[in-house]
């Protein structure tokens, strides 16, 4: 087959793998962080006995900055579907996948077959052949903050360090692979794409099925969508360089040029990821070359072209389901048309339009410099990998605050067999395990020294695991390391662990506030494993646990007892609501004050609160209100009952339900109304 290639197509194409590699989408980069998304979604799973699953263009590593793409979060239910009954008896609470002449391709129904699922009401209804089965509007996720899109809610994460948007659906697992999907295994494939070993591969990971029907159809609350989310990763992290970045400037190109004509509910992502699998599959592999780049583009910008114009876009794995119907019809495929046709006839002129992450301006400068002088500076690269980093942090720490809040450790022998006895299947697991090190050790301690005839084994055994989780990352296990000392007495050893915390704490150490650059540098020349990347460049918060104590400053304990009966319709994470809770800086300050306080050191003193006021004033923190309740309670310490006052009041204006500030104050009452007493009887 001979291509009509306009001659500047191949030097505007090698300049534009240059741009494409400096903001981050080289392969070591993309690799890098898929390796963390897969290792997020390792850590997420631990929570969740069923096991999640990450999807999207942040699990497939085909995102930048500019474009902000969300997080697909999928939970199993604990039912399982089957394609046969004999097959039931292999799961528990299973349903029997069924469909008939009236249900869309693309659907199915689900039947249950145990007695204990409800076959009347608002779990299952019958179907125009009198069969009982489950209506996809009852599993759905009910938050009034969140929104609704399709089968997907959607809740908006914003904190101190990064903004994501979540796209959390709730489904069935469907092991066997789908019966209407069986013609994709056998296909005649011209150019061997996908191998028969990534056919295998994908096969067995089977489907999931979404509680959402079709638009068009009677049944529509009776019918689950199928859904090929993770043989469709696989896909993507099989593309080669080219198709990769090819994906990712349609994906540009459809938030520049098309979004802001037809909507965003139009012509979507997924539709060009599905374009690139149909036109992979049947082009050869020397096609898809970086010098063709912008041809790759074209042929799927025409590709998608005639879908619109005939209103047919297959499913890549389930052909018959045309993923346009209800989607791209009329007036709305008129525009598409005259927009794609605008773009083609361009030749590559629209890239130059193009305002993500920069690419126009960058293709400009790039185009006026001679291709053997080009070199351009990787310095976006960093910011690629940032919300990836971010999200192992995010899910890391989620992790630990389950473990700690419902004490799974101590009564799952599943767990303990997971993280002690076997080697680990991931990287994930060995970092997880010196968590709970600490949380172990801490627990042991606060256990030995519930009795006034201490039991001196058991304080060594949990000083070792203390030591083995001092290592989890930069603060939290050496903090609570450090309290373990303070609370014996052992002040010198106590302020050697905490200026040990302080030589690591620089500029570098990723927190809630510090964007580090030196991380992500970290995570780009270094080659750090996940573990010591954490170790060494990630602070995370302290979190106490009631069984942990014996071994808590009081300030903290005040914290544990924060929730009363009216507090509970406000809280949203009942399983974080029992924890005591504490940014890492602020706590590393607040056992120094402590430290000195018991050594009796005026001028340490003073300089360790000061830092607990700077970074009160001038950091965003995770925790602000612990942090006012613990700078309170300092004061308190020091006599300044007025000034911890004001503090309190302004952490009760900050957060107003679930806040520990409600008992400082009673205590700065009791002692005014003490004070004023002795006053009246002694003069």
């Amino acid at each position: 087959m001979t291509w009509n290639i306009p001659e500047y197509f191949k030097e505007v194409s090698l300049r534009l793998n240059g741009v494409l590699d400096a903001i981050g989408l080289r392969e070591d980069i993309r690799w890098k962080r898929i390796n963390m998304w897969i290792q997020s979604e390792e850590a997420q799973a631990c929570n969740f006995g069923n096991g999640s699953h990450l999807f999207g263009s942040q699990a497939e590593g085909t995102t930048t900055p500019g474009l902000q793409s969300d997080v697909d979060t999928f939970f199993p239910l604990s039912t399982t579907a089957v394609h046969a009954v004999e097959n039931w008896v292999l799961y528990t609470n299973s349903v029997l996948v069924v469909s008939d002449e009236n249900t869309p391709p693309g659907f199915v129904k689900l039947q249950p077959i145990e007695n204990d699922l409800q076959t009347t009401g608002i779990y299952c209804k019958s179907d125009r052949y009198g069969r009982s089965v489950l209506c996809n509007d009852y599993f759905e996720m009910r938050n009034d903050e969140w929104e609704r899109h399709g089968p997907a809610t959607t809740y908006h994460a914003y904190n101190s360090v990064t903004k994501l948007s979540f796209d959390i659906v709730l489904g069935i697992k469907l092991y066997a692979w789908p019966d209407q999907a069986s013609h994709w295994l056998t296909r005649n494939r011209r150019y061997n794409w996908p191998s028969q070993e990534m056919i295998v591969l994908i096969q067995q990971t089977g489907a999931l099925l979404v509680p959402v029907g079709h638009k068009h159809s009677q049944e529509q609350h009776l019918e689950w969508r199928i859904s090929i989310s993770y043989g469709e990763k696989l896909l993507v992290w099989f593309f080669n360089s080219t198709q990769y970045k090819c994906y990712i400037l349609l994906k540009m190109i459809n938030k520049t040029f098309i979004k802001p004509v037809v909507g965003d509910d139009t012509l979507s992502s997924y539709h060009f990821k599905t374009c690139m699998f149909h036109l992979i599959e049947n082009t050869p592999a020397t096609i898809w070359q970086p010098e063709n780049l912008l041809l790759c583009v074209e042929m799927c910008l025409r590709l998608v072209y005639v879908w619109v114009e005939g209103e047919i876009c297959p499913n890549y794995f389930i052909p018959e389901e045309n993923m346009f119907q209800c989607k791209i019809y009329g007036h709305i495929s008129r525009q598409l048309l005259r927009v794609l046709s605008n773009l083609l006839n361009e030749g590559c002129i629209y890239l130059v339009r193009i305002s993500c992450d920069n690419i126009g301006e960058k293709l400009v400068r790039a185009c006026q410099t001679p291709l053997k002088e080009l070199k351009l500076q990787g310095e976006d690269a960093r910011e690629v990998i940032f919300t990836s980093a971010i999200m192992l942090r995010v899910c890391i720490q989620r992790t630990v605050q389950y473990a700690f809040s419902n004490d799974w450790i101590f009564y799952s022998r599943v767990t303990v067999r997971r993280f002690f006895c076997h080697k680990p299947r991931r990287e994930v697991h060995t970092i997880l395990r010196t968590f709970l090190c600490s949380f172990i050790g801490s627990k042991l301690a606060a256990q030995s020294l519930i009795d006034e005839n201490l039991d001196n084994h058991s304080l060594d055994m949990a000083q070792e695991f203390l030591l083995w989780g001092s290592s989890s990352d930069v603060t939290s296990g050496k903090l609570k390391l450090a309290a373990f000392y303070l609370v014996q007495d052992n002040l010198n050893i106590c302020k050697d662990v905490l200026n040990e915390i302080h030589e690591k704490y620089s500029y570098k150490i990723l927190d809630q506030n510090n964007k580090s650059r030196h991380m992500l540098q970290a995570i780009l020349s270094e080659n750090l494993s996940t573990s010591q990347l954490i170790s060494q460049y990630i602070a995370f918060p302290v979190h106490y646990h009631p069984s942990e104590m014996n071994i808590t400053p009081k300030a903290l304990i005040i914290e544990m007892f924060r929730s009363t009966g009216s507090d509970e319709v406000f809280s949203h994470k009942n399983y974080l609501r029992k924890l005591a809770s504490v940014d890492p800086k602020v706590y590393l300050y607040f056992l120094d004050f402590l430290c000195y306080h018991r050594q009796n050191k005026r001028l340490h003193k003073v300089v360790a609160l000061n830092n607990m006021i700077f970074v009160i004033q001038h950091e965003r923190l995770d925790f602000m209100d612990t942090a006012l309740n613990l700078l309170a309670y300092c004061l308190i310490q020091e006599g300044i009952f007025l000034g911890a006052y004001n503090i309190l009041c302004k952490s009760m204006k900050l957060k107003k339900a679930l806040n520990a500030s409600k008992w400082q104050i009673t205590t700065i009452l009791n002692h005014s109304f003490r004070f004023r007493r002795s006053e009246q009887l002694y003069g």
